[in-house]
């Protein structure tokens, strides 16, 4: 067989991505031509893609070509996939070319160009979501995919054309485009230019018609409850109608949690935070806030769960904070565990069981899957170049060095990355290395060291993740992050430093290493089970009965997706292995990133200091949660979110719902008499929830949050149009129509309550308390809406949930969060000109105080070090430390760098 494709032509992609997948099946050969090239000899124009089979006949339709590889390939028909297939010649393609023929030959943007094609676009998302599958035709990959696919690829890639709010479509374009077949084919017809490449094919097409009269809108479709089936409003009605009785018994609670027989046992990670840092919004985000979300769901639904955390606190960053602080290594451990514990304590984080890497059980358990290991051939040794520090006697881990870049020239580059222009180094590739705790120049030694041998687990990996991904969660980050490490070829990788804060080595020759933190800290998960309960193994050597969801920001994922995985099959002791790995992007703040050191963004430990409660913070930091790609923290939308979305629809709803049962009713629900509009409305809140329940068993946190304000807004044009303050004052019939459309809302606030339970803890049982919520409804969520709220029921006293963020005050906290310009310009200016005649700028008075006492502190600590003839290496780092701050202090009073205190320059 010959396939003829062209540079440029749309139809190329999907047909090499599906002869990428039917690859080994038949010989193939591939041959790129002109777009001007007649291929077919009895077509008057030329037409690619082409292919032309064996038997000398020809294929030149996109989707026969791509349904021939995909019978190849052992696939078997089916009537969805054939629909789609339709839909997509019919309702996508002429919408799509309108698009394209606006963006690249008409060069508009924006609206323009994604206005033709939304209300496509919004089709195949909600089709994804109201299946709840992977993919278009099922929980695998089919024809319908791959054409899809390649017609939508060249308009989506750029991200501003894949409207943030459809979340199934962002999570399946991003799974198709990660496979191997795909990137492949984008990369042989698009050639890196993106959708460009495709204007010497477009501008020879015509002009396609304009899809005048289709009015494409954002908001909920009208149509949408007149769409109801008859059966979806019977079964709904029914559901309501038999209420609190439907519900199932509450969970006995059991302490400690462990697994049961029959049940669905949940067990739930976040990754483990470094102790030697306070977290910022991003890391909050990334791994606790998300899997915190999920474990509340979770017990919602009466799995059995267990939700366990920690601090990760041995390696080279503990070290180097405590030489920072003055501090042991256990010192700081001890001080920064308690304050990340009271920073998720704030927010209001449900963890069972919150522990710490520096434990007996972590050596216990780390030593003896390193033994395993070792036993089996897995472990090997091998000779490592390191800097050494004489003047310290001892190599230096990677932070402990800082040079000149080897790539851009950054002075400050350190041993393991240059903050600059972000490349990795190998610290012995460093120009100017210098020890960072003495300042003195290293050599380079050789030092023996253990190596992971991932190559040799490598088979085994490949067959657990064969088994594991088709059906699972796995976000489409951590399938592309964990598939392009296996397809780059795993390497040895190395699990010892020379270091002394850490997971002893038992293994003579090595006793004065430790095990590298990447090679324990994952192991950390197992240590701090076994500290919360003795029988641990029933979580952690129970795969046949543990759902294990591992949540973790993407520079985790190759440890949590390889690396751990390959420790535990290696070792050959029954481990259970991630099921679902959910991995986010990252968090920015503002246009930049946080930085402690810069004062740049929110940290864990400002947030509580800001006067806005801990679940406006989770609420926001979940509505932009980077699930499909990077998002970024700014105060004015978190202004606009709180006062629109909460204040304005959540809260307003809520309210007002428990409002017209204390005002019009004496506080007690009224009797309700469901008409058709009103058993209407109930259906779409209960598909609504349904569609919640799809997006959270898939771990869709941003996405589900959207459904409970779809649900308010529901809510609120219900009491809109009924007007129950008006119809109160009427006759009988309007009495009674004002008492079911009350009654009606107030379960609706009730359900929501509910379902805000994960996002919004404290705010759910305050709703529940002033409607005095029943509290089997408090713990149990229910696929379909029922009626918790009976007529008769009497709720309590009601009050406004949110306040109103105000202008005046966001500024100040912008302006207070956005670090610290001042020092860095004064240091400038300092730099640039020192002899100019007025001199840095002071900075304020309570700064230079702030500073006059650190560097009185630090004085006294130095001379107590001289005093106590300490290690010369420590009082070096203390009197370094010392004269930072003396510099600061000097910037801050506003004198000229150098210039020592009290004398005149020359």
């Amino acid at each position: 067989m010959r396939l003829f494709v062209s540079e440029g032509a749309p139809g190329s992609l999907p047909v090499l991505a599906a002869a990428g997948r039917a690859q080994g099946r038949a010989e193939l050969l591939i041959s790129t031509v002109g777009p001007e090239e007649c291929v077919v000899p009895f077509l008057t124009r030329p037409k690619v893609p082409v292919l032309q089979l064996d038997s000398g006949n020809y294929l030149f339709s996109t989707s026969a070509i791509c349904r021939y590889f995909f019978l190849l390939s052992g696939w078997e028909q089916d009537d969805l996939t054939n629909q789609w297939l339709e839909w997509e010649a019919t309702e996508l393609q002429p919408a799509l070319s309108t698009a394209l023929y606006c963006l690249v030959v008409q060069g508009k943007k924006g609206e323009d160009v994604l206005g033709p094609v939304r209300r496509a676009l919004m089709h195949i998302d909600h089709s994804l979501s109201r299946r709840s599958s992977p993919f278009l035709a099922g929980e695998t990959e089919s024809l319908a995919d791959i054409v899809l696919w390649g017609a939508l690829y060249p308009l989506l890639q750029d991200p501003s054309y894949l409207p943030e709010e459809l979340g199934a479509l962002h999570s399946w374009f991003q799974t198709l485009s990660s496979q191997e077949p795909c990137q492949r084919a984008a990369e042989t017809v698009l050639k890196r230019q993106g959708v460009l490449a495709l204007r010497p094919y477009l501008q020879k097409q015509p002009q396609p018609s304009s899809l005048e009269g289709r009015v494409v809108s954002n908001e909920p479709e009208e149509e949408e409850l007149a769409t109801l089936s008859e059966e979806e409003i019977a079964v709904a009605v029914a559901a309501w109608e038999k209420g609190l009785e439907s519900l199932p018994p509450l969970r006995p609670q059991q302490n400690p949690v462990l697994p049961v027989a029959g049940e669905r046992n949940v067990l739930i990670t976040s990754a483990l935070p470094y102790v030697n840092n306070v977290p910022h919004l991003g890391n909050i985000i990334g791994c606790v806030l998300s899997a915190d979300v999920f474990a509340r769901y979770s017990r919602l639904r009466q799995w059995n769960t267990l939700y366990l955390c920690g601090t990760d606190e041995y390696g080279t960053a503990t070290e180097t904070k405590a030489l920072e602080e003055g501090l042991t290594p256990q010192e700081i451990c001890d001080k920064y565990h308690i304050i990340h514990a009271d920073i998720y304590r704030w927010f209001n984080i449900s963890f069972d069981f919150f522990g710490r890497t520096t434990t007996p059980q972590q050596t216990k358990i780390t030593q003896d899957i390193f033994q395993r290991l070792l036993a089996r051939g897995f472990v090997l040794q091998d000779t490592v170049e390191q800097l050494r520090c004489e003047r310290c006697a001892r190599f230096l881990a990677d932070r402990f060095v800082e040079g000149v870049c080897p790539f851009c020239g950054y002075e400050e580059a350190r041993g393991d990355q240059c903050d600059k222009c972000g490349k990795l180094i190998n610290a012995v590739e460093l120009k100017k290395p210098q020890c960072k705790v003495c300042r003195s120049c290293p050599v380079v030694r050789s030092s023996r060291h253990l190596f992971l041998d991932l190559p040799k687990l490598g088979a085994r990996v490949e067959e657990w993740l064969e088994r594991t991904l088709p059906g699972s969660d796995w976000t489409p980050n951590a399938r592309f992050i964990t598939r392009s490490w296996l397809r780059d070829g795993l390497k040895p990788r190395c699990i010892t430093r020379d270091l002394k804060w850490g997971t002893p080595v038992p293994l003579e020759g090595f006793e004065d290493k430790v095990f590298y933190v990447w090679f324990d800290a994952t192991i950390g998960y197992l240590s701090i089970t076994a500290n919360y309960t003795d029988q641990w193994e029933k979580w952690w050597k129970n795969p046949e009965q543990v759902n294990l969801y591992q949540f973790m920001a993407k520079d985790n994922v190759p440890f949590h997706g390889i690396v751990f995985p390959s420790s535990a099959l290696g070792a050959e002791d029954n481990y259970t292995l991630v099921s679902h790995l959910i991995a986010t992007e990252y968090l920015n703040y503002e246009d930049g990133k946080f930085s402690k050191s810069r004062g740049v963004g929110v940290f864990g430990d400002m947030a509580q200091d800001t006067g806005i409660p801990a679940d406006i913070w989770r609420f926001y930091l979940l509505y932009i949660r980077p699930e499909g790609q990077d998002s970024a923290f700014s105060w004015t939308d978190m202004l606009f979110k709180n006062n629109s979305e909460l204040l304005n629809n959540l809260g307003n709803f809520i309210n007002r719902a428990g409002m017209f049962v204390s005002k019009f009713f004496g506080g007690f629900v009224p009797e309700m008499v469901l008409t058709s509009d009103d058993q209407r409305l109930l259906t779409h809140v209960t598909l609504e929830l349904q569609h919640y329940h799809q997006l959270l068993e898939k771990v869709r946190i941003r996405d589900a949050l959207r459904s409970i304000l779809t649900i308010s807004r529901h809510g609120n044009q219900y009491i809109q149009v009924n007007e129950p303050w008006k119809r109160i004052r009427g006759g009988e019939a309007d009495r009674q129509r004002a008492g079911t459309v009350t009654g009606l809302a107030v379960n609706i606030a009730a359900l929501l309550s509910v379902m805000l339970q994960p996002y919004m803890p404290t705010v759910s049982a305050t709703i529940q308390a002033q409607l005095q919520l029943p509290r089997p409804a408090c713990s149990i969520l229910p696929t379909s809406f029922l009626c918790t709220l009976p007529a008769g029921h009497q709720i309590g006293t009601v009050s406004p949930l949110f306040q109103k963020l105000e202008n005046d005050q966001i500024e100040s906290l912008k302006q207070r969060f956005s670090g610290g310009q001042l020092e860095e310009s004064l240091a400038l200016k300092a730099k640039a000109s020192p002899r100019t005649a007025a001199g840095p700028t002071a900075a304020g008075p309570q700064q230079v105080q702030a500073l006059t006492e650190e560097v009185a502190k630090q004085g006294d600590t130095v001379r107590e070090l001289k005093a106590q003839k300490a290690d010369e290496s420590r009082i070096a780092a203390e009197v370094a430390r010392l004269l930072d701050l003396k510099k600061q202090l000097a910037l801050a009073e506003g004198k000229p760098l150098g210039a020592p205190k009290g004398k005149k320059r020359k």
